[in-house]
């Protein structure tokens, strides 16, 4: 993909792969003004993925974004992706529970909405486990926003490379394989 990020809308409807310094990849999705989804590849919760995220979506100023939300685990995320740059810095604010028992949030999140909560209420919150971390953006693509083909499927270890190498969506970024 090769366009220059100068609005939000330049912004809504990309989606994304980056892997931060401390080697953890994740795919992320800006779906609409509202909404991300994503998939993590590597790192403490591998395995995860979400649809349907609520979170705050700003253009700082042009070319430049931040996007923070809270998820129903407790986590606090702040990302400011630099798409032109193909960089990002991001911060996770783990709570104490989710660095403990990590393996009860790689799920589809969607589907384990009153777990998350109950695992919120049962452990420890604090102190949070706090990941500032930058990040190269390896993959972007124009997937369009609302298009529900992009983080449709659990993670699986070649799926990042799959998308990079062109051969897991169609020219109208569809899933290849449903």
């Amino acid at each position: 993909m090769t366009k220059e990020f100068k609005t939000l809308d330049d912004f809504l409807g990309t989606h994304f792969i980056y892997t931060y310094d401390n080697g953890w990849e994740y795919e992320w999705y800006a779906k609409n003004d509202h909404t991300v989804d994503y998939r993590i590849h590597g790192g403490m919760v591998a395995g995860r993925w979400v649809k349907d995220q609520e979170a705050n979506i700003v253009m700082l100023v042009p070319g430049i974004y931040k996007v923070a939300w809270t998820e129903p685990t407790g986590t606090d995320v702040a990302l400011d992706f630099v798409p032109n740059e193909k960089k990002l810095n991001g911060t996770i604010f783990f709570p104490r529970w989710v660095q403990e028992h990590p393996e009860i949030t790689v799920t589809y999140q969607n589907d384990h909405i009153d777990l998350m909560e109950a695992s919120r209420e049962k452990y420890e919150t604090y102190p949070k486990l706090v990941v500032p971390e930058f990040a190269n953006i390896t993959y972007m693509g124009d997937a369009g926003q609302n298009n529900e083909d992009v983080i449709s499927e659990a993670p699986y270890p070649e799926l990042p490379d799959e998308i990079r190498a062109g051969k897991y969506f169609d020219e109208n970024y569809h899933r290849i394989n449903k």
